[in-house]
């Protein structure tokens, strides 16, 4: 489980939501741009769930800390594939992010036609 801190505040959540978190923020600050998000948290005190929605990006400070867990430690793991699935998430393939179009040999870019269309 980590810590995470954000604006002041502290909460908890599992490590791979941590480390997705983590590498998000830092590829939408790398981009100049900031996004809203929403983590799945557990409160220290009681143990249970909610959430947490935090501005990540630039300008926005994330820090995350290992911490002691007594307990089973909860499945975020659909929230992490969550964040891991932003469009700005970097990819092991190399890819961007940005919307890629594949374009056939015999079409081409038609001004008139404000599109593609047939050579």
């Amino acid at each position: 489980m980590r810590c995470i801190t954000y604006a002041g505040e502290t909460v908890v959540t599992s490590d791979d939501v941590a480390e997705a978190l983590i590498t998000l923020t830092a590829a939408i600050a790398e981009r100049g741009r900031a996004d809203a998000i929403t983590i799945p948290i557990v409160f220290e005190k009681n143990g249970e769930i909610g959430e947490a929605s935090l501005v990540i990006g630039v300008g926005n400070d994330v820090l995350s800390v290992a911490t002691d867990w007594e307990g089973p430690e909860p499945d975020f793991a659909f929230a992490a594939a969550q964040l891991r699935h932003h469009p700005l998430f970097p990819r092991e393939d190399g890819a961007s992010g940005d919307i890629a179009y594949d374009v056939e040999p015999e079409t081409f870019w038609d001004p008139d036609l404000d599109g593609f269309g047939p050579r």
